[in-house]
């Protein structure tokens, strides 16, 4: 009986699956490194495109910045130029209210029946002193200053009777409401 040793073929054929084992494992790896340096080389790229977009993206942003900043202070000037036009309309408005107010008491007087010897106007309020040849007429008075659009109420103060060289007369005192304002007078030229 003729014996062969097969040990060497099984050791042999161990080797070689060895080997090829460890060739598979080696072009695994090869192959990985290969798909990481393809990965990282793509994505290497697009990074650095983002860069570029993000420096012309920071330009631009920069040039919007200057335009922003002008705007901002063109917006200032404006809200500036707009506070110095509502105080001179304020100023306008307020240079007509006085003469308004002179020229409705010039009016509601009754004329050589009523004299006027002193006037005085602090934020609304006015208060009117004089003399008149009786007390009807300064009824009157008081009526045609209510039928004014300017003057919106008026108390009677004081009312005294004198006599001044002989001619009787009524001394009074009246404290009026008035609104001298752009709505005051916008009334007034409706009406």
């Amino acid at each position: 009986m003729i014996r062969i040793n097969l040990l060497p073929f099984r050791a042999a054929r161990k080797r070689e699956n060895i080997k090829r084992q460890v060739t598979v494992y080696v072009l695994s790896v090869i192959l990985l490194l290969v798909a990481m340096a393809y990965t990282f080389l793509q994505l290497d790229g697009r990074l650095s495109d983002a860069k570029a977009q993000e420096t012309q993206l920071n330009q631009a942003l920069a040039k919007h910045r200057k335009t922003i900043a002008r705007i901002n202070d063109l917006k200032k000037k404006i809200k500036m130029i707009e506070q110095k036009l509502d105080v001179i309309r304020k100023l306008e408005a307020g240079k007509q209210g006085p003469v308004r107010l002179l020229d409705e008491l010039a009016e509601a007087v009754p004329k050589d029946r009523l004299w006027l010897s002193a006037m005085a106007e602090s934020e609304g309020n006015l208060t009117l002193t004089g003399s008149a040849r009786n007390n009807e007429t300064v009824a009157e008075f008081m009526v045609n200053l209510e039928s004014s659009p300017i003057v919106q109420s008026v108390d009677l103060q004081s009312s005294q009777s004198t006599t001044i060289q002989g001619v009787s007369l009524s001394n009074f005192s009246l404290k009026c409401t008035v609104d001298t304002s752009a709505k005051g007078q916008e009334t007034q030229k409706g009406g």
